[in-house]
């Protein structure tokens, strides 16, 4: 159907006037980014890495409200515990946030963008995983793939590329994590807030003893409204105003604990020693390894790092984590662990009893706003994680608005938003402590983590190809760690543990079933596809007419002719003078530039009937344009494509001829005078007027499928399909221009 399909046996092109025919080979080839964060300049680093402050570490940074109180309720029965338990802290923080995130995780990173969907898309890219069958024979010719030298490693990284793209349990396997892993961030975006903001609150007990809880909780709620209202403004804005705020938290915990370790007990630094660890453990045996729900919560937030990736750099959360959080946070645990050693009877409320009286009222003031930025950290992280997942197909369509225009992937999503902070207040007032909260807020932050090291090692099987010894070291030093903190956090189910599950379970659902019935729809069209002569049979209908103007009739395929097409020319029997399938192609990499984004083929009997596909192709990043330069950028690169087709027809007529092809400058005046007319006619079309053509599939299960399924696809995805945005609004259409074709699909 395409001139491409005559010359295949034509032999190889000449180089001197290579064919742009995107679907002939280079129909993958993007931009290609160098490592997020190795090519900027130290002047945007450390400008990145201040905002990043403010973004990225209020979670962590906020820790010290509440860890001691959560890792002894009971209170401290030996005063060495304090020291056992500052170790095992100590090096937490070392092995967990700083080896495996800031070293390790980092460097995993899809060409700037971090979290766990972004790491499926990297392996998707070295592997066939995803369930959409829309995989081109180009797209290995995407720039971003390398072709290496064979090596024992090289072999190795070719057994798992078959062992995942044979096996459906690895595909499935490898999807469940990984929405699993984007449901436990979401389920931490709500926790953060509420633990955050109520902890920081407490603290006007200690001046206002007479004070309730259910007060406390009250007086948390209004600042829990007005921080999901500010998200509106962005990262940018927002980083902006938290930084020097966050800044000044870090510097006051960091001379708070110099102060205490100074005044109390210079000796706790004795932690140091990790003998403590194995001398805490000895000591309590089981309370211990019950406590470890409650220590594991001074890392909470450290998934953010990588998360919020696509707004900052590696350099600049290298830089900020080391030389900022690290030693702020460390001198703040010593500190409280020197306090807790003469008052051990204040661990319930060890930050705000540790402070010098003087400095209780500043520090109540910033601790405040440093809670809002740890949950600014982790919401931002949320939203970073749910754009990447709605160009994959893996979340129904909600709206994304990106907020800066100087930095990629900011972005927020306000009815995401909005469901977060009610269901934050709502815990906030259910649970009322931050005992019980943080029962829950564990197992959404190991959750993460644990899912992280699993899909870490694939990308260190498959991409990386690093020896074994090293990946096996990996693997089995943090999933034994991750576990020993499950299993601690899950004895804790019954008290709180069950909301995160229960949260997660439902957002799973929601995704597996969005996506489900994305692939089942994608399954069935490409399995009706409208074959060439039943596409000729049509075209050539007395009753069918062509109408002035521009067709762009809206498909998922990327081959083959939809099976609306047919149910659009029975309805209304004319076909526009110049027609295009259009489809919108997400790649599984962060961006696409604006000069490669569309490809095109004609298809139809002949070139006369002038009806083009075009593939336009989309980082999961990358947003679409307004209507208006959609079309102006496409019809342009339509003629663009028709003038370099003529030139490739005329370089074959040349060669042909035995001319040698020697006379370039006449072979592009000859495909200038033959593209030229066309050229014309596309504009002439263009002015009057442009119409978008849409499928309105109505999904429906077919006869005899289980119930289970007719649930799902009949109940539950047309549900969620019906509540939320339209296609033709995700897409910018604009109403008057639009005409819906109504089809059934039953799948």
């Amino acid at each position: 159907m395409s001139v491409q399909e005559d010359d295949d046996a034509a032999g190889p092109e000449p180089d001197r006037l290579r064919r742009h025919d995107s679907f002939y080979g280079d129909a993958e080839k993007v931009s290609n980014d160098k490592s997020h964060g190795t090519g900027e300049n130290w002047a945007r680093t450390l400008q990145l890495a201040f905002q990043s402050i403010g973004v990225v570490y209020g979670d962590v940074g906020t820790s010290p409200l509440y860890v001691y109180s959560s890792t002894f309720p009971d209170g401290v029965k030996h005063p060495d515990d304090l020291v056992g338990v500052l170790s095992l802290m100590l090096y937490t923080l070392i092995l967990i946030p700083m080896v495996k995130y800031v070293f390790i995780v980092l460097y995993a990173n899809d060409n700037g963008d971090g979290g766990t969907f972004a790491l499926y898309s990297l392996i998707s890219r070295h592997a066939k995983i995803r369930m959409i069958p829309n995989d081109q024979t180009e797209d290995a010719n995407v720039s971003n793939y390398s072709i290496e030298a064979p090596s024992s490693q090289l072999r190795r990284a070719e057994w798992v590329k078959q062992k995942l793209e044979s096996s459906n349990a690895a595909k499935i396997a490898l999807f469940t994590i990984t929405i699993l892993g984007t449901s436990m961030v979401m389920g931490d975006g709500t926790l953060t807030p509420a633990i955050s903001v109520l902890s920081a609150v407490s603290g006007i007990r200690e001046k206002a003893p007479s004070l309730t809880q259910l007060q406390v909780v009250w007086i948390s709620v209004p600042i829990l409204i007005v921080l999901f209202s500010v998200q509106r403004f962005g990262t940018d804005k927002v980083g902006y105003s938290f930084a020097p705020v966050i800044s000044v938290w870090f510097a006051l915990i960091a001379g708070i604990g110099a102060y205490n370790l100074a005044v109390h007990e210079i000796t706790i630094l004795r932690a140091f020693n990790p003998m403590y660890i194995i001398d805490y453990f000895r000591r309590n045996g089981k309370e211990a390894w019950v406590s470890l729900g409650g220590a594991v919560l001074c890392i909470t937030g450290t998934e953010a790092m990588f998360a919020d990736l696509g707004h900052f750099n590696i350099r600049a959360i290298q830089l900020s984590f080391t030389c900022v959080l690290f030693p702020s946070v460390a001198l703040c645990y010593m500190g409280q662990a020197a306090y807790l050693r003469k008052f051990p009877e204040d661990v319930g409320d060890t930050f705000y009893k540790s402070l010098p009286a003087p400095l209780f009222w500043p520090v109540f003031m910033v601790a405040i706003m440093a809670a809002i930025i740890a949950s600014q950290a982790m919401l931002s992280g949320a939203f970073a994680i749910l754009s990447k997942a709605l160009p994959l197909g893996c979340f129904p369509r909600v709206e994304v608005l990106h907020t800066s225009n100087k930095y990629e992937g900011q972005v927020y999503i306000p009815e995401v938003n909005f469901l977060i902070g009610v269901a934050s207040v709502a815990i906030t007032v259910a649970f009322q402590t931050t005992a019980n909260i943080g029962n829950a807020y564990g197992i959404c932050v190991v959750m993460v983590f644990s899912i992280t090291t699993h899909l870490i090692t694939v990308v260190m099987l498959l991409i990386w190809k690093v020896r074994l010894p090293f990946i096996a070291a990996f693997y089995v030093v943090f999933t034994f760690t991750e576990f020993l903190y499950l299993s601690s956090i899950l004895s804790k189910f019954a008290e709180g543990g069950y909301l995160p599950f229960c949260f997660s379970l439902v957002l799973m659902a929601l995704m597996a079933t969005w996506h489900y019935v994305h692939v089942k729809r994608y399954w069935y069209e490409l399995d009706h596809i409208v074959p060439p002569d039943e596409m000729a049979a049509l075209l050539a209908r007395r009753d069918v007419r062509r109408v002035p103007g521009v067709g762009l009739l809206y498909t998922e395929l990327v081959q083959g002719i939809p099976p609306v097409f047919p149910r659009l020319v029975d309805k209304i029997p004319s076909v526009h003078a110049v027609f295009v399938f259009m489809s919108i192609k997400h790649l599984p990499i962060p961006r696409v530039a604006p000069a490669e984004r569309f490809i095109f083929q004609r298809v139809g009997p002949d070139a006369g009937h002038r009806i083009f596909r075009c593939v336009a192709r989309y980082g999961y990043t990358d947003p679409l344009e307004g209507a208006k330069e959609f079309a102006a950028f496409l019809l342009d690169r339509l003629k663009v494509f028709v003038y370099e087709e003529a030139v490739f027809a005329c370089q074959c007529a040349e060669d042909g001829g035995g001319g040698g092809g020697g006379d370039d400058d006449g072979v592009l005046r000859r495909a200038e005078e033959m593209a030229a007319e066309e050229k014309r006619l596309i504009d002439a079309e263009a002015e009057r007027g442009l119409v978008y053509l849409m499928g309105e599939a109505n999904v429906e299960a077919a006869p005899g499928s289980s119930l289970m399924k007719q649930i799902v696809v009949n109940y539950v995805y047309t549900r969620l399909r019906k509540n939320l945005r339209e296609e033709h609004k995700a897409l910018s259409i604009p109403k008057d221009q639009l005409l819906k074709v109504g089809i059934t699909y039953e799948i």
